[in-house]
């Protein structure tokens, strides 16, 4: 079964820290980009990062520079999303993404709160 299982969310205050995980299983996961989207209450999905299959190459939006950093462990099928100094507007749930076999696969999201 081909699927995509995020895990690490929750409760953090500003300024605090989470790491993201998400779990693959059911295809070749170390030929597959594997992105991080979040969308807040209210607003459209938008891309967070990105990582190649080799890892070496990532991108992210704007807003996560300097404060994100997207990595993987291609031997545990596994991509993370380590987040610092988070602020309320990074109050959002988060999905883990792979397009394969020409499908872009989303996992059910995990929900991050930043709030005091």
């Amino acid at each position: 079964q081909v699927q995509l299982v995020e895990s690490g969310g929750g409760l953090v205050q500003p300024g605090g820290s989470l790491r993201l995980s998400c779990v693959a299983s059911g295809f070749i996961f170390s030929n597959s980009v594997m992105n991080w989207y979040r969308q807040a209450p209210g607003k459209g999905r938008e891309l967070v990062a990105g990582i190649s299959p080799a890892a070496n190459s990532t991108a992210y939006g704007d807003f996560g520079k300097g404060r994100f950093t997207i990595s993987r462990d291609n031997a545990k099928n596994t991509v993370y999303l380590q987040m610092n100094t988070l602020k309320a507007e990074d109050t959002a749930v988060y999905f883990c993404s792979g397009v394969v076999r020409g499908v872009r696969l989303w996992g059910q999201g995990t929900q991050v709160t930043v709030s005091s």
